[in-house]
């Protein structure tokens, strides 16, 4: 295991903790006592507590875990459905491909950002719309390297010779397909929960993503810039934290190197 990979995983692994263990120690995020405004670090609460007098441990542990749960969901499912829409238009082929392309190039012809703000207009601070719009931003980066890879490789002798011994579909996926797109996938996925993440800061950091009294990283940057000059750990906080979690995916990112597929090839 290289250098990289034992740093990308030992920081991952301290950001789960913090998130999980967290909750343990500092369990409400939501409790204010106006009278410990800006209060400075204790032995208690080591980060002290932010303009409303709530734990910002508490707070940041509770934000930590919900940028990896709902960015590890997002990328679940886009991972999910491009997957096998892409195997399903590279099995199918004929007028079931060339509709599920241009589906894919619809939604690639809007920037990811903008369709995720579309969606988060709509849900107006709420969950399932916002993971909806961030999956759906996703899935055609999945589609597309798929779907190129199964045309070959369904047009192997490997997948002949299956078929001609009458094995079925899923054993071509699981014999065939999967060992060889895993490796591409799994490191799509670290470099997709990345994104994902920073994705869901941006919108809390302008305004529309998730809403207060929700702790969200990005939200809780907001909130703390009028009182930087006062209190700079409750901005430098929530920015450690996420700094964190992105180099150790990018770091995971690139222990695995892949040649993304062409346009042209993708879309042939």
């Amino acid at each position: 295991m290289s250098l990289s990979v034992k740093t990308g995983l030992g920081l991952l692994l301290l950001v789960v903790q913090f998130a999980l263990l967290g909750p343990v120690l500092w369990p409400d995020p939501a409790a204010q006592d106006l009278a410990q405004f800006l209060a400075d670090p204790s032995w208690q609460e080591p980060l002290g507590r932010d303009q409303m007098g709530r734990s910002l441990m508490a707070r940041l542990a509770a934000a930590t875990r919900l940028s990896l749960l709902l960015g590890l969901l997002c990328v679940i499912t886009a991972a999910l459905l491009g997957s096998l829409l892409g195997w399903l238009s590279a099995w199918r082929g004929g007028w079931v491909d060339g509709l599920l392309r241009s589906l894919a190039d619809g939604v690639l012809a809007l920037p990811g950002l903008l369709l995720v703000l579309l969606f988060s207009a709509m849900a107006q601070g709420g969950f399932a719309i916002l993971y909806l719009g961030l999956a759906m931003a996703q899935w055609v980066e999945y589609y597309r390297v798929v779907r190129a890879r199964s045309r070959g490789l369904l047009a192997s002798p490997q997948v002949e010779a299956s078929r001609l011994l009458g094995f079925g579909h899923a054993h071509v996926v699981r014999r065939h397909l999967w060992p060889e797109i895993a490796p591409q996938l799994l490191t799509m996925m670290a470099f997709g929960l990345a994104g994902a993440i920073l994705t869901l800061s941006t919108l809390g950091f302008v305004g529309v993503g998730i809403q207060p009294p929700t702790p969200e990283l990005g939200l809780m940057m907001t909130e703390a810039l009028p009182h930087y000059q006062e209190a700079p750990r409750l901005l430098l906080a929530p920015i450690l934290v996420m700094g964190l979690m992105l180099l150790a995916l990018v770091l995971l990112h690139q222990t695995r190197g892949f040649d993304m597929p062409s346009s042209q090839g993708a879309t042939s």
